[in-house]
């Protein structure tokens, strides 16, 4: 994954007698915070952000310019201020100006009596939020697991936030059936996130898919046709072998145009053009989001199904949120009273990794079944891909527009497991030939349908509610936290004084 680098910094005191007797303790606490950076913000694919330290601490003009020069060299992304003395407020210009002022602050203290770092940061950071700066803070030991917890979670989102910004979003053909929430709103995209869109016709693929190695087409459905066995349901007519390797040929076009032009992440129309004249996207969309395929490991690359745009960006967002994990994006399909449960349904898209949440394909594979598609809608044929997601909590989100303004829904929830009766009589009122989430929201159905954007849904494994409200913060995007996590939150200053 393209990860930013951290800087980590310290203010420090004017007086020559102070720092002389403290400074070797205050580099200590830098280098420690940095450490723990390191072990505790993994990505899935092993990774860890750079973090790199500030060379001294800043106890006077000279030395902050040179702190931020060097992290300027360093090309640090976020900036992580970090309290342990009483320090000179007015030092943090010469360094923030250097490193730059659109970048994700956290200001983190001790709270210690003798050694008053947060008297610091409140004199500092102040001084940087009457300059209008979204900061952030964390007061607290550095070894408590709480406040290491508490930094972690804003270092995922602080990655989040500075990794998008020029990044590129592919788009396969326009916003597929009327969809506009689904639509590409460049201008308020782009002012929050840094993310522009290049749009492709699907023809460019169709092209694509002609040059495509006949080869690592057999190898791909060998591996398919090896993990699914008679689970792949030929009917002679929707899905055949040819029609699945036309699928398989998709995934790889689309690849390699991905590769080819530099796109971060991607998502594809289907319908009608490519479902009424060339297959279904389903396998290629699963394919993309999987962190693997018939090569081996791989980084999942979210591609949303029906060019649904903010759906991609919302995507992008949680993979970044989540650690790299692969992102699954549904239709917010049937809500059943009587059981307070949500199926969120949609013909492709669902990561097979969702069957069992395993990195290794065979354990997602033995719960995955291949379905000729719905001739009604589907009339080019191909497999619709169909399992029950596995139980576990989750964290759904959304990117919304208000009256040309973002906002993110964002609730809690989790994937359950029901008897196998009961699952085949709710895929009956749905689809049974696609992939389904059985869902209990933390948040009631009047909440949910009152606010919740369009009818896609987006989520990762965990409580990531905090991140995503950080995010938002550093985006100046209104989060619109639902149920009882709403009470966890505060409004940020800037919400309150505006």
């Amino acid at each position: 994954m393209k990860l930013s680098t951290i800087g980590i910094a310290m203010l420090g005191d004017e007086r020559r007698s102070v720092m002389e007797r403290l400074e070797s303790r205050c580099m200590e606490q830098m280098h420690r915070l940095a450490e723990i950076i390191r072990e505790k913000v993994k990505y899935s694919g092993g990774e860890a952000p750079p973090v790199v330290t500030a060379p001294k601490v800043a106890s006077s003009i000279r030395d902050s310019k040179e702190v931020g020069e060097y992290f300027a060299k360093q090309n640090v992304k976020i900036l992580i201020i970090l309290y342990y003395i009483w320090d000179y407020p007015y030092l943090v210009w010469p360094l923030v100006n250097h490193v730059g002022r659109d970048k994700p602050i956290l200001n983190v203290s001790n709270n210690e009596g003798l050694y008053p770092g947060n008297v610091g940061l409140l004199a500092t950071d102040g001084a940087l939020r009457q300059a209008g700066f979204r900061t952030h803070r964390i007061i607290g030991d550095l070894e408590d697991p709480r406040v290491q917890d508490a930094i972690v979670k804003w270092v995922r989102a602080a990655e989040a936030y500075a990794s998008l910004r020029g990044q590129v979003y592919g788009m396969y053909g326009g916003h597929s059936m009327g969809m506009e929430t689904g639509y590409f709103h460049l201008v308020p995209i782009q002012k929050a996130l840094g993310i522009t869109v290049y749009q492709i016709d699907q023809l460019w693929l169709v092209k694509e898919m002609e040059k495509v190695s006949e080869e690592e087409v057999e190898k791909g459905f060998k591996w398919l046709s090896e993990m699914l066995g008679d689970r792949i349901k030929y009917d002679g007519k929707m899905l055949t072998p040819e029609k699945l390797k036309t699928q398989l040929r998709l995934y790889l076009a689309m690849k390699k145009v991905n590769e080819e032009w530099g796109f971060d992440f991607c998502g594809i129309k289907g319908q009608r053009d490519l479902t009424e004249h060339v297959c279904i996207t389903d396998v290629a969309e699963m394919l993309m989001n999987d962190p693997y395929d018939w090569n081996g490991p791989k980084e999942p690359f979210v591609c949303s199904t029906e060019a649904d745009s903010l759906g991609a960006v919302t995507m992008q967002i949680l993979k970044y949120i989540g650690g790299g994990v692969p992102v699954l994006f549904a239709d917010v399909r049937l809500y059943v009273p009587e059981k307070d449960l949500w199926l969120f349904v949609n013909s492709g898209n669902h990561p097979s990794w969702y069957a069992s949440l395993s990195y290794d394909p065979r354990e997602n594979f033995k719960k995955v079944t291949l379905h000729p598609a719905i001739e009604m809608y589907f009339p080019a044929g191909g497999a619709s891909v169909e399992f029950d997601a596995a139980p576990c909590e989750m964290t759904f989100a959304r990117l919304g527009l208000y009256d040309d303004k973002l906002y993110m829904v964002i609730v809690r929830g989790e994937s359950i497991d029901l008897p196998e009766e009961e699952k085949r009589e709710l895929r009956e009122q749905t689809n049974p030939t696609w992939p389904h989430m059985y869902v209990k929201l933390k948040a009631s159905y009047e909440e949910f349908i009152n606010v919740f954007p369009c009818n896609h849904i987006h989520g990762i494994p965990g409580d990531h509610v905090e991140s995503l409200v950080y995010f938002c913060h550093m985006a100046g995007i209104e989060p619109v936290v639902l149920g009882e996590d709403a009470k966890r939150f505060h409004k940020p200053i800037w919400e309150i004084v505006r």
